[in-house]
């Protein structure tokens, strides 16, 4: 649990993030030197320890669904890199199943938009989302102020972090937003390359030239997306007629565009897609090498990618480099424990 007199030290050079006052002490938050700048506005909710221990609480605790039987974790789990592997769709209250896969949950400083189809454009304002929907939590944000309110926990744990125990919807989502800014994977093999520390094997240095020349363009490194949108030749599931960014702007350019997920931490975040129509990892690669290119694909991908039998296999080597163990298999799901770093106030 994270207090006031919490010190936090961190021992790799990275670069920072954002900062906030709190007491004596400037609490900074850490991402690599070599990941670009984030995209979250850390002026308008400075980081605190207690902040993101009262998101983390709110994260993980059902009372945010309708019948108190759904978390955030139910759908992103920590051992998933925060998405999740049992079903294709996000399952709700009442046994009720949703139009989309779960995506996973790190990075999120450097998002502009949330969402498959980017309905949402801040992380704060996100989790309205899922509560609000009728086939996930079900429940308003009125309600959800209100159970809080209800509970001996809570009123000390927003005092703690706010200097105010009175409970606000805007208080309550920025909470949230803050544990899920903490959600930082650096550490896989290839960020060990980065820093000089390990090599790649000559297989997997083969996969890494493969991905420059047909991958990087959408899945662009260090953080492995543009997060931007993009029709990747995928067929309509005809069931859930799911049309991606074209239901929120209704401009026709947009049909069965979807925001560009990451491509770390793969072994965990499976299925795959929007729709998670795909559950192995070849799948998704024979997509691409036999995509039937439309007048809304992607222009990268004017062709199926040209790859052989060992071409593939490289590739699925050098992804299998994005793994980061460290971020999935966190001690106790706590966050962040080499995140921060404190230092007297000048």
């Amino acid at each position: 649990c994270f207090t006031m007199r919490t010190i936090i030290s961190i021992i790799i050079i990275f670069g920072v993030a954002g900062l906030a006052f709190t007491g004596d002490h400037i609490i900074k938050m850490k991402y690599p030197s070599y990941f670009p700048e984030p995209s979250y506005d850390f002026s308008d909710n400075p980081i605190t320890p207690e902040k993101i221990e009262l998101g983390r609480m709110l994260f993980y605790d059902p009372i945010l669904s309708k019948d108190n039987s759904i978390s955030c974790a139910s759908c992103h789990s920590p051992y998933n890199a925060f998405a999740h592997t049992d079903h294709n769709l996000s399952h709700g209250i009442n046994d009720s199943i949703g139009t989309r896969n779960a995506p996973a949950l790190f990075n999120l400083a450097w998002q502009k938009s949330l969402m498959w189809d980017g309905a949402i454009h801040n992380l704060d304002m996100q989790a309205l989302a899922p509560i609000s929907h009728p086939g996930e939590m079900g429940e308003n944000i009125s309600n959800v102020v209100r159970k809080l309110k209800n509970t001996e926990r809570y009123p000390k744990a927003f005092y703690d972090a706010w200097h105010d125990s009175t409970i606000t919807g805007e208080h309550f989502l920025k909470s949230l937003s803050q544990f899920q800014l903490t959600l930082i994977s650096d550490d896989s093999k290839y960020d060990r390359v980065k820093l000089g520390v390990e090599e790649f094997t000559k297989q997997e240095q083969l996969g890494y030239e493969l991905f420059i020349k047909h991958c990087n363009s959408c899945h662009t490194e260090p953080i492995f997306s543009t997060y931007g949108f993009a029709n990747n030749g995928l067929p309509i599931d005809t069931t859930l007629n799911d049309y991606g960014k074209y239901r929120i702007t209704k401009v026709t350019k947009d049909s069965m565009k979807f925001k560009i997920p990451s491509l770390r931490n793969l072994s965990y975040s499976y299925p795959y897609m929007h729709d998670g129509r795909f559950t192995k990892l070849y799948q998704v690669i024979n997509h691409y090498t036999e995509i039937e290119v439309s007048d809304t694909s992607q222009p990268e991908l004017v062709a199926p990618i040209d790859l052989n039998s060992k071409g593939k296999v490289d590739l699925v080597a050098f992804l299998l480099t994005l793994n980061d163990e460290t971020f999935v298999f966190n001690p106790n799901n706590k966050f962040p424990e080499i995140l921060l770093s404190t230092k007297n106030k000048q």
